[in-house]
């Protein structure tokens, strides 16, 4: 987990890509480097009944997200269907609603761990400490039916994904507003309601407690939404020109600049407010280790890229056109730093008393 000071954080995810020497080394790379949205959770004492309706006064408090938008960000249209959602949090759960325009819903799936995004579903993925490895993924349909999973590290990087790992004392309701597979008439949507226990996401011996104020979590959700229409008196995916479905809408909460959620790194953040905090205009700053990481991730991406084109990582920081001292437009300086043979290399980031941050050939944030 990543805690935070208010009193001494100064460095927010800057409006323009960061520079070095007037040139913009993010060149190329931008939609991987527009900011992850921000949301406050805030804490409660009222007992929460997991129903799928909200309609506690606690509730009602708290702001919602801003709608969802697509995957790939503003390079692509505005959904057509509203999705939002709610957060709270008590000392020993994660409470979500989410609330999901849809004239039309339907589900099919009721097995547990099924691949739920067959069916549309809402999603959440959470990567408690923010090293993009050993991280959580819930979806759910119109059913309740849930697939839970852990995977120790991205797909990307060779994770595979844990269907055995269930969470624990999980509760989840679903409400309909309207009828459920029912194509003769018009719904308005459906809501989830969730409790998910800080204790439930551990694997092994190693778990996570109530977090403390101003703690810092990666989390994103996604909703998958498939084209249908009425074939018969059901529910049937359009299909193209060789019968296949045609490919899901994914909409997100933040965007991850291309299609795959498993790109923890892109993921928002939510920030676990203080028990005497209250919903209002509260400012989210971020600690200026989170801009040292962008740089670290644009190594990694350059990394990747040139392996794919050179069967090996680059050696020197001169073959990613990226310099041994970067100066940010928030005058703050960086000393980079490269290790490297064939197949493997660790990028090392420094910044005076900030400590030291690393990223590795598989992805992983490390503090030095």
């Amino acid at each position: 987990m990543l805690k935070i000071k208010r009193a001494c954080l100064s460095c927010f995810f800057l409006s323009g890509m960061l520079t070095v020497s007037g040139q913009n080394i993010f060149k190329g790379y931008e939609n991987l480097f527009t900011e992850p949205t921000q949301y406050t959770v805030f804490h409660t004492t009222d007992a929460i009944t997991i129903d799928g309706r909200a309609i506690e006064k606690t509730w009602e408090a708290i702001p919602w997200t801003a709608d969802f938008v697509d995957i790939e960000g503003s390079r692509k249209p505005l959904p057509a269907l509203q999705t939002r959602m709610k957060m709270l949090r008590d000392e020993n759960n994660l409470y979500i609603f989410a609330e999901l325009e849809e004239p039309h819903v339907w589900a099919t799936l009721t097995k547990h761990d099924a691949v739920i995004f067959h069916d549309n579903d809402f999603e959440l993925f959470i990567d408690p400490d923010g090293d993009t490895h050993n991280y959580f993924e819930i979806e759910i349909n119109a059913l309740n039916t849930i697939f839970d999973l852990f995977l120790s590290k991205p797909y990307r990087n060779g994770g595979a994904l844990l269907t055995t790992w269930n969470t624990e004392n999980l509760k989840t309701a679903v409400q309909i507003n309207g009828t459920l597979n029912n194509p003769a008439d018009t719904d308005k949507g459906w809501t989830i309601e969730m409790a998910i226990p800080f204790a439930a996401l551990r694997i092994g011996s190693h778990f996570h407690t109530s977090p403390p104020a101003n703690t810092l979590w990666r989390v994103n959700f996604s909703r998958v939404q498939w084209d249908t229409e009425i074939v018969n008196g059901k529910y049937k995916k359009k299909t193209n020109a060789s019968g296949k479905p045609l490919p899901e809408h994914n909409w997100v909460w933040s965007p991850q600049g291309l299609i795959n959620m498993h790109y923890p790194e892109r993921w928002g953040y939510i920030r676990f407010a203080g028990k005497d905090e209250k919903p209002g205009n509260v400012p989210f700053f971020l600690p200026e280790e989170e801009t040292m990481k962008k740089y670290l991730w644009l190594l990694y991406y350059k990394q990747k890229e040139y392996q794919r084109s050179n069967k090996a990582y680059a050696k020197t920081l001169s073959a990613l056109n990226i310099p041994a001292l970067i100066t940010t437009r928030a005058e703050n300086k960086y000393i980079f730093k490269l290790e490297a043979n064939t197949t493997q290399f660790t990028g090392t980031i420094i910044h005076n008393d900030k400590g030291n941050w690393a990223i590795d050939h598989n992805g992983k944030i490390i503090k030095k």
